[in-house]
């Protein structure tokens, strides 16, 4: 467990024991005929094979996910037309991580209170969100408990969650099976904290650092502590979708959220993960190591440090693979390259390290 993540509050070993309780009980599932899943076990997505013989080929793929802690700093400032794009891209990322196409999103809006304006601003930024990763919305549910939710301030609590659904070839699926050691990493920037490590961002700035919100620190250049924490994730869809259809030879993708470069561990086995030219991080990201007191450790197993998505590639086509991330996505690099260290994570320029069967990161 990081020490400063346990002291905000997130225990994230508890967390893994939590989630390992509940897959062990939907194991059990009989539901009277073979299973339809598609064995991806830690992946990004899920995939189920259609019935029957329907489509033989097609493969259904499915993700779910919130937007955790940051509804807090939406709801603070009452600002919450930007939280929808954030909602929809921490499922749409995942689903390409599999080499899916996403096609649509349902949400699930739980409210203290059904107000229209804040309804109508969810629904600003889950239009420009599904817009930009080219996802319909054909339907959601909004939710009044206002005994479950309680704003901060009160009458504004919400939760904001999505669903959503796309299509892969079975037999074209990234799973990281391929991945050889050799292949190069890229990276395709981060405009932020994302949507993941907002519990210990705000306890860093906020309650440690005695900033407020509205706080313009130089670092931020002018933005304000709540404009760097609510800058929206970035939706990596188009640009991955055009690699998938490229010629290039895409052998792992990896999303880059809650867990930070652990994140990789999910991609492959046998192969480790050396990163020796790690993209810019922007510096919201110096500002909570600083008044949070947390080690470069801690940060790179927390936050994404301004990588939001890896893509792994042959050595032989990284070029022609930064070249069109980048053409979507200005800042797409070559950070590193895949090693034949089984389960081994290194960020050279900072000492950080991370040893095979450990999910934590430490200093070299």
């Amino acid at each position: 467990m990081t020490d400063a993540y346990a002291a905000a509050g997130v225990d994230t070993e508890q967390a893994d024991r939590g989630v390992a309780a509940i897959v062990g009980v939907l194991k059990t599932i009989e539901t009277g005929r073979p299973s339809l899943a598609v064995p991806l076990p830690g992946h990004y997505a899920s995939i189920m094979r259609l019935p029957g013989g329907l489509a033989p080929n097609v493969g259904i793929a499915l993700a779910t996910d919130s937007v955790g802690s940051k509804v807090i700093v939406a709801e603070q400032l009452q600002r919450f037309d930007t939280i929808g794009i954030d909602c929809v891209a921490m499922n749409v990322n995942d689903l390409i991580c599999v080499g899916a196409e996403p096609l649509a999103l349902l949400d699930y809006i739980a409210v203290e209170r059904a107000d229209p304006e804040l309804l109508r601003q969810i629904g600003v930024g889950l239009s420009i969100g599904a817009a930009d990763a080219g996802v319909e919305i054909p339907g959601g549910e909004v939710c009044q408990v206002p005994e479950v939710l309680r704003g901060h301030p009160s009458p504004y609590g919400f939760d904001l969650v999505g669903s959503a659904f796309g299509t892969v070839a079975l037999d074209q699926i990234i799973d990281g099976a391929a991945v050889r050691p050799g292949d190069v990493m890229i990276g395709l920037p981060a405009s932020g904290v994302h949507s993941n490590g907002l519990t210990l961002a705000r306890r860093a700035l906020v309650e440690d650092g005695g900033l407020g919100l509205g706080a313009t620190p130089a670092t931020l250049g002018g933005k304000t502590i709540g404009d760097a924490l609510l800058e929206p994730t970035v939706i990596y869809v188009r640009a991955v979708l055009e690699l998938l259809r490229s010629s290039i030879d895409v052998r792992g993708l990896a999303h880059i959220t809650g867990g930070g470069l652990l994140n990789l561990r999910r991609i492959g086995s046998g192969v480790g993960y050396s990163i020796s030219e790690p993209l810019p991080s922007p510096p919201v990201f110096e500002l909570i190591a600083q008044f949070g007191e947390v080690s470069p450790a801690e940060m790179w197993e927390v936050f994404n440090m301004g990588c939001g998505l890896v893509a792994m590639v042959p050595a032989d086509q990284a070029d022609a693979a930064v070249d069109l991330l980048a053409s979507f996505h200005p800042g797409a690099a070559v950070i590193g390259t895949i090693t034949d260290q089984d389960d081994v994570i290194e960020v050279l320029p900072m000492g950080v390290r991370g040893e095979p069967g450990v999910d934590k990161l430490v200093g070299a």
